[in-house]
């Protein structure tokens, strides 16, 4: 009889595989489950794009809060951009190599740092606080796509990116829900008094509490930050946990792309740095796509940037309102064309300029007749910004110019009478009177937004029905130890050639349309307090086109 050797003694034998009261089944730890990591990458997800949205929901603040012009609150915005792309490649080169979770967990406490300091009074440091949340995200998507790409079913990928990307809409959502209260509260509340507040949200001055909403994102990102510094740096392969080799098939399958797990040498893994990215920018379906992608972002954000500010100007909408429905309308139903995109593959595409043609009346100005008889002897400044609105419908830039020389009432019921330039079919002097702020548009500019949000939900939804698609072609057109990389590439391309630029000439496209300029105390040339509504439009117009043809 033959003596049992060691491989026999490694297979389960009959009395191995008897029934024993009181012996379970070894489990991994809950916390190694690829669902757990999902649910923690959903959230900082969740968390940066909240962040990201509120920064934006917050741009017509800002501008007027420290009198900047649009090109250089876009360059504000595109800060992010320029913090993210100084690491992008390198971190997702050397992050695949390393503990990608707590690589995650250390970005999302980057960005919290990012977001803290926002209420200095000079607007330098809200453009080094978002490149410094630039910077903290860097590692999230690319890390945490190919992770759940490396340990899930390859059937099941595209469902939990699907998922993710529709979490992470849930983000923005709320994001500029935020961005809605917090322009709803004055920018001083706490320091001064609400009543001694002349202005209301719809005027064109009125400026928000935009430092709040930061601190509120901040600590979110925070909590999200927690859950990857406890996660595993592999997990089994999905199907394959209950399986003892797996986990040997997986350390051998790791060694192939990491060659020394515990002993990772930086300067080992920069050497084959160049020779991944040749052979990445060589693969023709990876860079087609990629060109694409860019010519679509471009648009996309400078459209987005702005938005609020378009239906602020176009239609006269509240900084809140705006960024209320764009939260509750728009977004939900991106969030729908994202889940969806999973079941549709084919992408068609809906040019967005029809709901660009949608327009109000536009306001008539004439700054060349401020001056006539019935204010000549005012002695009114040219650089005053104080509208006020007259029964008739007319606003006038300051109840200086309308001839007024008498007021009653304070704060926001204050009217101002006995105002010359204001006609009126009355003959009796003493009713002419106006009151603070810009008039209000008509019913037809009701009508118009309505037809325009409609449009603008219509194709958001179309639009968004190829993201998932997108992600699935690029992680599956390259070979697998390159995929954390060409997703880096893909975000650092699309950030460098559309994020940075677009912002900065959509605003400076935007600054060209402005019809009174606002004056710093300091003399210098201010924010734009009034906008060629028709110009604005067309150059809306013309940047889509733009990318429509290149």
């Amino acid at each position: 009889m033959s003596e049992p050797t060691a491989e026999d003694n490694r297979k389960p034998t009959s009395q191995q595989n008897l029934c024993i009261p009181g012996k379970e089944a070894q489990k991994d730890p809950c916390w190694s489950s690829l669902k757990i990591f999902i649910v923690a990458l959903s959230f900082a997800y969740f968390s940066k794009t909240l962040c990201g949205t509120y920064m934006k929901s917050t741009i017509t603040q800002i501008e007027r809060r420290f009198d900047l012009s649009s090109s250089v609150v876009g360059l504000i915005d595109g800060s992010f951009e320029m913090g993210n792309l100084l690491f992008l490649a390198v971190v997702s080169h050397f992050g695949a190599r390393l503990h990608r979770p707590r690589l995650i967990g250390m970005g999302c406490f980057i960005m919290a740092i990012g977001s803290a300091d926002p209420g200095s009074n000079m607007w330098i440091y809200v453009f080094l606080g978002n490149a410094l949340r630039g910077i903290g995200e860097t590692p999230v998507t690319p890390l945490g796509i190919s992770y759940i790409d490396d340990f899930a079913k390859a059937e099941n990928s595209a469902f939990y990116i699907s998922c993710l990307q529709t979490i992470m809409l849930l983000g923005p959502m709320f994001g500029f829900l935020l961005g809605s209260l917090c322009a709803k509260l004055y920018v001083d509340i706490g320091f001064v008094s609400v009543d001694s507040v002349t202005i209301t949200p719809q005027d064109a001055r009125w400026v928000g509490a935009w430092w709040l909403g930061f601190f509120v994102s901040s600590a979110i990102l925070v909590l999200a930050g927690v859950p990857f510094w406890f996660l595993p740096r592999s997990l089994p392969k999905q199907g394959e946990e209950g399986n003892e080799n797996s986990n040997v098939d997986q350390d051998k399958k790791e060694q192939s792309v990491l060659p020394n797990t515990h002993s990772v040498k930086l300067a080992d893994i920069a050497k084959g740095f160049l020779p991944s990215l040749k052979k990445l920018l060589c693969t023709p379906a990876y860079f087609l796509l990629l060109c694409g992608i860019v010519l679509k972002f471009n648009s996309f954000i400078g459209l987005l940037t702005f938005k609020a500010k378009y239906m602020e100007q176009q239609f006269g909408q509240s900084a809140s309102r705006a960024n209320f429905l764009i939260g509750v309308l728009i977004l939900p139903v991106v969030a729908v064309g994202i889940f969806l995109g999973e079941y549709c593959v084919s992408n068609w595409k809906q040019s967005p300029i029809s709901e660009f043609l949608l327009r109000t009346p536009e306001i008539s100005h004439d700054e060349g007749s401020l001056m006539s008889q019935c204010n000549q002897d005012c002695s009114c400044s040219t650089s005053e910004w104080d509208p006020v609105c007259s029964d008739s419908g007319i606003t006038y830039v300051s109840p200086c110019w309308a001839g007024c020389t008498a007021s009653t009432g304070q704060g926001k019921n204050t009217v101002f009478h006995n105002c010359s330039c204001v006609l009126t079919p009355s003959p009796v002097e003493g009713s002419r009177s106006v009151s603070p702020g810009q008039c209000h548009r008509g019913p037809g500019c009701t009508r118009s937004f309505t037809s325009y949000m409609a449009v603008s939900v219509l194709s958001s939804f179309i639009n968004s029905l190829g993201t998932t698609p997108g992600y699935m072609i690029i992680i599956r057109c390259i070979t697998p130890e390159l995929k954390s990389l060409a997703l880096g590439i893909q975000t650092l391309v699309m950030r460098t050639l559309g994020g940075i630029p677009a912002p900065v000439y959509f605003g400076a496209l935007t600054d060209s349309t402005c019809l009174k300029w606002g004056i710093r105390s300091c003399g210098g040339r201010g924010a734009c307090r009034m906008y060629d509504s028709n110009m604005y439009r067309c150059v809306c117009v013309l940047v889509i086109i733009h990318h429509c043809l290149y």
